[in-house]
């Protein structure tokens, strides 16, 4: 929980996958936090991730004390919080945040109002917003693609991601191509799209809140990896690894979902 004078009733929970590298942890899901907290000051706002391996991990090997959703709700309830609103750094309506409901549905009995807000990728404006946000932050030359890494999942609302790309070329951004590490499409898919385009050049970035492991090494990484895979195919290849959370116009989609149901 942030520090702060705060309305001693009314908290904000922002709800993360989480990561153990605490570099991510810093440059995305920190600066989310701090842009909540900035935006609605008469909150106090605490921090749950929905990844009890990764709480346990923390706890583990860093003597870190994370929350899960149930223990979050636990702690706003000990701490006399009445209003919750409940905020997900999720990307798409998948497996977390069906998690996260059903842990929320335990404590509707517990506070007078529970709110929540929507993942990143949920209205087509969301998809606009994001889609931008990210183009702010890419410089791309002649002949140079553009590669998002998102996770994927066997989730039905893994079709965020083919919508996404879709929503790309739509606003003119054809250049930009999104793959995933663990769903469709997947990288094979993404390269018969670049080699049909004839593109030379490719940006790798990561399509995820953090940087973390997959960033770093799924994709960015020196062996078995998107980058790797890419460069022996003939690609020269440049990996961007920034999590989305580094992003001010992400941050403010987080922002305007909780106003939406403030």
């Amino acid at each position: 929980m942030m520090e702060g004078k705060k309305n001693r009733n009314r908290a904000i929970l922002v709800v993360s996958f989480g990561t153990s590298h605490m570099d991510a942890l810093e440059k995305s899901i920190e600066r989310i936090e701090l842009h909540i907290e900035e935006a609605f000051p008469e909150c106090r706002v605490y921090r749950a991730f929905t990844s009890e391996m990764i709480v346990r991990k923390l706890r583990r090997t860093k003597g870190l004390q994370f929350h899960t959703v149930k223990e979050a709700m636990e702690q706003m309830a000990s701490d006399g919080m009445e209003q919750v609103i409940v905020q997900p750094t999720h990307i798409i309506n998948g497996i977390e945040n069906d998690k996260m409901m059903d842990d929320l549905m335990e404590y509707t009995d517990r506070f007078k109002k529970i709110r929540v807000g929507k993942p990143l990728l949920t209205s087509v404006d969301d998809y606009k917003k994001a889609i931008h946000a990210v183009m702010a932050e890419v410089r791309l030359g002649a002949g140079e693609a553009l590669v998002l890494m998102g996770h994927g999942t066997d989730h039905h609302a893994n079709a965020a991601y083919p919508t996404l790309e879709y929503t790309f070329h739509s606003l003119g951004y054809s250049q930009v191509l999104v793959g995933t590490v663990e769903g469709f499409p997947d990288l094979r898919n993404v390269m018969t799209k670049l080699e049909i385009a004839g593109v030379e050049k490719v940006s790798l970035m990561p399509f995820m809140l953090v940087a973390g492991d997959h960033a770093k090494n799924d994709m960015a990484g020196e062996e078995d990896s998107w980058k790797t895979e890419l460069e022996a195919a003939g690609y020269e290849v440049k990996p961007l690894v920034k999590g989305l959370g580094e992003m001010k116009g992400i941050r403010s989609i987080f922002v305007e979902h909780i106003e939406m149901v403030m």
